[in-house]
């Protein structure tokens, strides 16, 4: 397993949960795996593929997603392909033979072009597993709903001893419930990857007028000259609008929304992973299909619809790992226009729940990561120190016996109780609810008299964002005691909450403190034993980028930016050297090695 994972992709040692995970699917066992972007959730079907006979089918919902794994397993000697609509007949036709006589370890295609082929190419072909990616898409809960996905549940009557493995980077409990029914997934085990992105910073602004965003965003792009970036904008005149001042300002910026032709989308992706474009401007129809590895920025020029869609969007910088930037502006004006659809869609409960939740990440004072983790039902004990609050810490004090209070009532109401009624009971409501479930009979009934119900709210809203409870969205959003919540409540641990300032809360107030702060810029780009030439480093860009143009081939699947700052610190001066170097395999070292090698040697010889 460790030679496979060298020869092919270049790593000596696997990433947490990884091989776990594929012992697992080598045993043909089910599986639902939940890793962030860039969690390397695409090694745990990949390397399996290698050690199975016959072939891994990989449902995937997009053609451009396709078309970038298929391309980074190729350029490591991989026979992979893809069955899809952007082929010829002929070269489609070749495929088939190729996977019918076993000649393709992966064959990637999407849901739709999967249950066409059952009755012919896959009733004719070896099959390893299924390996469904992007598996949110099954699920009315997820925020990519897809209704062809629902149809994969058939895969399991028709290929009862065929081992399914489904792969996601964002789903709530709900999502992942709702993924293993639909699949029909046997007695799967769910993988839970950590949802930490350390690597990546968080910054919210608020308030802010076009005028100010666009300052802050020109600011914000030159301090990074030459690092990719995307800007997700919530209307398709915002995107246009927004890559028009870009451009003026001579800054190399695409358009990609919904509403062009598929050859001007086709375009604009592939100059953004080609590097022909620093910026693209995007509503959200772009971005899943995106491997760039080297995107160091993201920014989101309103609000998103929910934190499953932010979480997946912000995931694409910094895939290789290295620091990288996001950015969001929120303001009223979105808020309002968001409710509106969300009341229109045809799930308005749920939709408007998940809006919520974005905009209590949006206005919140506690450190934001702990947000988002907790969200995905991931509870840390302490702050990152990479979002904005944590760099401007608001004040706090002991807040252990609020939080015992509020968690004593949601516990003696049995964990069956919302957010409104553990306020009626802490504040001594006689509400009909409380009155008809006799919750004025319980100890705590009363107990939060002396704190007034708005502030109750925030509070409540703080032991959420911290982890002490969760919200049974299909369970009339009752709130659950999480295990760290239980140590606050038997006296284990003590609980810091934020001072409540209502005088300090109007969003033009905030607007102005947060302007002047501008953005911070994580300088150390890599930790390597070693002094990084930076001249090296560019000198490397170089090379790949007239290797890749060779190749018609996107830069970053030659080699990654964080192999070329290990290169640039390490300096390899033999084939042999440039081999160890993490993320280079046999295939690699045989095919660039000697170009690589060669610069770098000249490079120390003119030093």
């Amino acid at each position: 397993m460790l030679q496979i994972l060298k020869k092919h992709f270049g790593y000596d040692s696997f990433r947490p949960l990884q091989e776990e995970i594929i012992r697992h699917l080598l045993a043909r066992r089910d599986a639902l795996v939940l890793m962030p972007t860039g969690g390397g959730k695409s090694i745990c079907y990949q390397l399996p593929a290698l050690m199975c006979g016959g072939t891994a089918i990989v449902v995937s919902p997009l053609i451009s997603l396709m078309k970038d794994q298929v391309e980074s397993l190729q350029a490591n000697g991989i026979a992979t392909g893809a069955l899809n609509s952007s082929n010829d007949e002929t070269s489609n036709a070749i495929l088939r033979r190729q996977c019918t006589e076993g000649k393709i370890k992966l064959l990637y295609i999407s849901p739709e072009r999967l249950l066409a082929e059952i009755p012919y190419l896959l009733k004719e072909m070896d099959i390893s597993f299924f390996a469904i990616d992007e598996a949110h898409c099954i699920s009315q809960w997820g925020h990519d709903f897809r209704p062809e996905y629902t149809q994969l549940g058939t895969l399991r009557d028709l290929f009862p001893q065929i081992p399914i493995i489904a792969l996601t980077a964002t789903a709530d409990k709900i999502t992942r419930e709702d993924i293993v029914r639909q699949l029909r997934l046997q007695q799967p085990r769910i993988f839970l990857s950590s949802f930490d992105r350390p690597n990546l910073s968080l910054t919210v602004k608020r308030g802010y007028t076009a005028q100010e965003k666009h300052r802050t965003i020109l600011d914000f792009i030159r301090r990074r000259p030459d690092e990719s970036g995307i800007i997700y904008c919530m209307s398709r005149s915002k995107t246009e609008s927004v890559a028009q001042m870009l451009q003026r300002q001579g800054i190399r910026a695409a358009i990609y929304h919904a509403g062009l032709s598929p050859e001007q989308r086709d375009r604009a992706q592939d100059d953004f992973i080609n590097d022909r474009v620093q910026v693209v401007c995007a509503t959200i129809a772009f971005g899943m299909g995106i491997d760039k590895s080297n995107v160091r920025w993201v920014i989101h020029y309103n609000l998103p619809k929910s934190i499953e869609s932010f979480y997946q969007e912000i995931g694409r910088a910094g895939r290789d790992g290295l620091p990288s930037d996001t950015l969001l502006f929120y303001s009223l004006a979105d808020l309002i226009l968001l409710t509106k659809f969300a009341q229109e869609s045809g799930q308005q409960a749920i939709n408007e729940e998940k809006l919520r939740r974005m905009q209590q990440y949006a206005e919140a004072d506690i450190c934001r990561r702990r947000i988002l983790l907790s969200y995905f039902g991931e509870q840390r004990t302490c702050d990152c120190g990479n979002c904005d609050v944590c760099k401007n810490p608001p004040e706090r004090f002991d807040g252990t016996v609020i939080v015992q209070k509020a968690l004593s009532a949601i516990v003696r109401a049995e964990q069956q109780i919302a957010s409104g009624v553990t306020i009626d009971i802490l504040r001594g409501n006689y509400t009909p609810e409380v009155n008809e479930k006799q919750y004025h009979r319980l100890k705590t009934f009363g107990a939060g008299r002396d704190i007034p119900a708005r502030d109750w709210h925030d509070y409540l809203l703080q032991m959420l964002h911290l982890g002490y409870f969760e919200i049974a969205y299909n369970e009339g959003n009752h709130l659950k005691l999480t295990p760290i919540g239980a140590e606050v409540l038997y006296g284990r641990a003590t609980a810091s909450l934020v001072v409540i300032h209502r005088e300090e809360k109007s969003t033009a107030t905030r607007g102005r403190k947060k302007k002047e702060k501008g953005v911070a810029i994580q300088k150390p780009l890599v930790n390597l034993p070693g002094v990084e030439s930076e001249s090296l480093f560019q000198a490397l860009r170089e090379l790949r980028k007239r290797l890749a143009d060779e190749e018609v081939l996107p830069a970053y699947i030659i080699l990654s930016d964080k192999v070329l700052h290990q290169l640039a610190a390490v300096r390899p001066t033999t084939v042999e050297a440039f081999g160890n170097i993490s993320g280079i395999g046999e295939y690699k070292k045989k095919k660039y090695g000697k170009s690589f090698v060669e610069l770098i040697r000249r490079f120390t010889s003119e030093e």
